[in-house]
């Protein structure tokens, strides 16, 4: 038996916040490409060796900022456009949540000490948690709704 279900107006903040979402990750991008420049650290290198580079820890904190997110960001995607189609307004509020949590995660590692990312950036994980019930409520009402 298919379940069918109409899109309510407010699945509208869910796609802002990842549009959002997409501009901050470009920002992020930015600040990487900035930080290359900053401690040259050329292309393709990823990672910047303190053996040859002074500036390389903030380089790599930087750096590492970035591709923590990039690496959190399909389950954060697929959490919220899911979590959204039963509670488009609380699955917005916490992916506005995600998004501030993930730009003090950023911030904070970007200062080279690794441990400022969590200062504020610990509430990421948090809504990320949040997503992930509210994506879990969406599959067992699917599967009761036979």
């Amino acid at each position: 038996m298919a379940m069918t279900f109409e899109l309510s107006g407010d699945y509208g903040y869910v796609v802002l916040v990842l549009a959002a979402y997409i501009f901050f990750n470009f920002w992020m991008s930015i600040q990487v490409l900035l930080a290359r420049e900053r401690y040259n650290v050329d292309f393709p290198t990823m990672y910047a060796l303190e053996s040859e580079n002074k500036d390389a820890k903030l380089f790599n904190c930087i750096q590492r900022g970035h591709q923590n997110s990039l690496e959190m960001m399909p389950a954060f995607v697929v959490t919220l456009l899911l979590s959204g189609l039963y509670c488009p307004v609380g699955a917005a509020a916490l992916g506005v949540v995600y998004t501030v949590g993930r730009y003090y995660y950023f911030k904070g590692y970007a200062t080279g000490v690794p441990d400022n990312r969590l200062t504020v950036g610990r509430f990421a994980f948090m809504a990320l948690l949040g997503l992930m019930i509210l994506t879990t409520v969406v599959g067992v009402r699917l599967v009761l709704s036979r």
